[in-house]
C-alpha cells in the first residue's frame, strides 16, 4: 500500500512537520521522563496502528537505553512486570486519552488519580500534550497511507533544527 499523498513535500505540511518537530523539541525538554514518553508514545501508535509512529518511538526509546524486553510489552503492559507504577499511570491516561470514544467520560477519575500521584503539574502538562500530539500525528500518517520501516534516530530532531 503506498502513501496517497507527501504531505512533507507541501508548503504547508514543511510547515507543519517542523512545528511537529519543534513541539516534541518542548515535550523532550521536561522533566518528564524520556523513556515514559517514548513509552506513551509508542502505546498510542499500537492502537493507532500508526506503522511510522510505531517505527519511530521503538527506534527513539531504543537508541535511548530502553529495552527490548519492555518494548515488546508495551501493548500488554497490563499483563507485565516490567514497568513502573508511574510508568503504568501514564500508559493507562494514554489508553483512555486515545480511546475517547469508548469511555463516555473521557480519561477516569481512577485513572487521573494515579497519574496525579505519580508526577507533577509540569509533567502532567507535558504528558497530556504528549497524548494529544501522538495522537494528532497518528491520524495524520494513518489517514495518508504513510509507511513504517526507514525511520532512523534522531530524524525527527533533525527537522526541528
Amino acid at each position: 500500500m503506498a502513501p496517497r499523498i507527501d504531505m512533507a513535500a507541501t508548503e504547508i505540511g514543511a510547515k507543519l512537520m517542523k512545528r511537529f518537530a519543534n513541539l516534541h523539541t518542548v515535550l523532550q525538554q521536561s522533566t518528564l521522563p524520556v523513556s515514559t514518553q517514548e513509552l506513551v508514545s509508542l502505546r498510542a501508535s499500537q492502537i493507532n496502528g500508526c506503522a511510522p509512529c510505531v517505527d519511530m518511538h521503538t527506534k527513539e526509546a531504543a537508541a535511548a537505553g530502553e529495552t527490548a524486553v519492555r518494548l515488546n510489552l508495551v501493548a500488554v503492559w497490563r499483563e507485565a512486570t516490567v514497568f513502573t507504577a508511574a510508568e503504568r499511570a501514564a500508559l493507562a491516561l494514554v489508553e483512555e486519552g486515545t480511546r475517547l470514544a469508548d469511555h463516555h467520560q473521557g480519561v477516569s477519575d481512577e485513572t487521573w488519580a494515579q497519574v496525579r500521584e505519580h508526577y507533577d503539574d509540569e509533567q502532567i502538562t507535558a504528558l497530556v500534550a504528549l497524548v494529544g500530539l501522538i495522537n494528532a500525528a497518528n491520524r495524520m500518517n494513518v489517514i495518508v497511507r504513510n509507511q513504517g520501516g526507514s525511520y532512523e534516530p534522531g530524524m525527527l530532531a533533525a527537522v526541528a533544527s
